[in-house]
């Protein structure tokens, strides 16, 4: 591991066997533990806990106060906002520990996770989704979705720019086309 490519806070923690990529900066209070692998580029908030064998693409923005368990997975450019929230064992409980069998996470690329939501572990969230604040997700979440509420429920659909698509599918700020597939999933046109 090369330390000159990388940052790292004089108050944040990078065990041995971490994998850190290049330009990714890890601010104040953070813990990266073993066996976990963060992409280039990437920038992890203030108490940022990122757990063993953990995979965090490139691109990817941690906002404060979110730890990403062992079983989550997340690709390239995600956004995770201020205390999101992860989890990773379907039914915990602490006098019947799991030892290592974590149920998978996946959140797409480009899928941004606002303040304070939730996402139950063994679910993915869509390429591009945006997962509102406070939202609770419980459920697979389809590409471009937008997503709110508890639990989440899909309110519209969202261009990969980020923009509330109108009526016709088309994205108001980058004019993007789209389409419902006969699956009813939204495909770019």
């Amino acid at each position: 591991m090369d330390k000159k490519s990388f940052f790292v806070h004089e108050s944040s923690y990078v065990d041995e066997g971490a994998v850190i990529g290049a330009g990714t900066k890890i601010w104040h209070f953070c813990h990266i533990q073993s066996g976990a692998v963060i992409g280039e580029n990437c920038s992890l908030g203030q108490n940022v806990n990122v757990a063993n064998n953990v995979r965090i693409g490139n691109g990817v923005r941690i906002q404060n106060n979110v730890s990403v368990y062992e079983g989550v997975e997340i690709e390239d450019n995600v956004f995770c906002g201020p205390s999101c929230v992860f989890t990773n064992v379907t039914t915990p409980r602490a006098h019947f520990p799991v030892h290592g069998q974590y149920s998978r996470t996946l959140i797409k690329e480009g899928a941004s996770l606002g303040a304070n939501s939730t996402v139950v572990c063994g679910h993915t969230v869509g390429r591009s989704a945006l997962i509102a604040a406070g939202a609770v997700v419980t459920a697979d979440v389809p590409d471009f979705a937008l997503m709110a509420g508890v639990p989440a429920r899909r309110i519209g659909w969202v261009c990969e720019c980020g923009a509330k698509l109108d009526e016709s599918l088309c994205c108001p700020t980058c004019q993007r086309q789209y389409a419902l597939a006969e699956d009813g999933k939204l495909i770019m046109k």
